[in-house]
């Protein structure tokens, strides 16, 4: 990928971030500790940038491009999955460590619950010298991965992206990816990176650790005064739309009977970052967003279907 690459009618969507391999275990009823629990194991490509990436092709954007980094062990599988997917990847190999992989423990009763193990590997190995300013040819929106705060070097990196985006004028999301690993982090941390960007796209959980406060209206509202736009997704409760300060929209959930809820989330961002590039308003790009997570619900993993294909 490089400056001769053409962008989509709109301009191309660039997201920075992790690829993993998720093994994704469905069992019913809690984890029986020190035996067995019964489940339907499968792997599948995943990573919260990669599967952003992939949902925002499969929602129309023409022109998705993807920056991560993975070891020797998994490159092609991951690359060839990305291609299927849609989207156009720029794939570093790392010499010293393998390939990101999850562990997701999903619930198999009505909720789809899922909790992750986590073993970041390559993903979060990204340094500045991984990074262009080639890479915003084109580029109509870059989108960051909040797992890339979580190191020192794809901190770096995320903070290099930023400057270089800001600087050609290319707006800059990031969903913060873990609330968890916001606790690590600081939220201070979090925040002073934050005032750089544009658009925000917490979970629900994620605006109101980031705030403080219990509502999560309240807290999309508080965040909305200090990054211009912030959208907080809420699972089958929709999502909030805020800007300078004030709540503008509560868009509803579509009904979903859930199998598998990994990648929910970034489905609704690639959705909503898809429907901004082809024109829509906040509003709207919610609900597109809203309908990508009910349709990512309904399938095990974090990826959508390949372009073509029902599966």
């Amino acid at each position: 990928m490089g400056q001769g690459v053409s962008a989509g009618r709109n301009g191309a969507l660039l997201v920075v971030g992790d690829v993993v391999t998720d093994v994704v275990a469905r069992h019913r009823g809690p984890l029986a500790t020190g035996t067995d629990t019964a489940a339907v194991i499968r792997t599948r490509p995943g990573g919260a940038g990669a599967n952003v990436a992939c949902w925002a092709a499969h929602s129309g954007c023409a022109d998705v491009r993807l920056l991560g980094r993975v070891g020797a062990d998994a490159v092609a599988w991951h690359e060839r999955e990305l291609v299927a997917g849609g989207v156009r990847p720029r794939l570093v190999v790392d010499p010293g460590a393998a390939t990101g992989t999850v562990i997701c423990l999903v619930d198999g009763g009505a909720a789809a619950e899922r909790t992750f193990l986590t073993d970041s590997g390559a993903s979060l190995r990204l340094t500045p010298a991984d990074w262009s300013d080639a890479l915003l040819d084109g580029v109509a929106r870059l989108h960051l991965s909040g797992y890339l705060l979580f190191t020192e070097s794809s901190r770096a990196l995320a903070g290099t992206a930023l400057a270089a985006a800001r600087a050609r004028g290319v707006p800059v999301s990031l969903d913060p990816a873990s609330a968890g690993f916001l606790l690590e982090l600081g939220v201070d941390r979090f925040l002073a990176f934050a005032q750089g960007l544009d658009l925000l796209l917490p979970s629900r959980d994620e605006a109101c650790l980031l705030t403080g406060l219990p509502d999560p209206a309240d807290a999309a509202a508080k965040l909305s005064r200090l990054v211009p736009l912030v959208v907080a997704k809420a699972g089958a409760d929709g999502a909030l739309v805020a800007r300078s300060g004030s709540v503008l929209a509560r868009v509803p959930a579509l009904p979903a009977a859930p199998r598998d809820t990994t990648g929910a989330g970034d489905a609704f961002t690639g959705a909503f970052l898809a429907a901004l590039i082809a024109g829509a308003v906040p509003e709207e790009a919610a609900a597109r967003g809203c309908r990508a997570g009910a349709e990512a619900v309904r399938r095990v993993g974090g990826r959508p279907p390949h372009r073509g294909s029902g599966n």
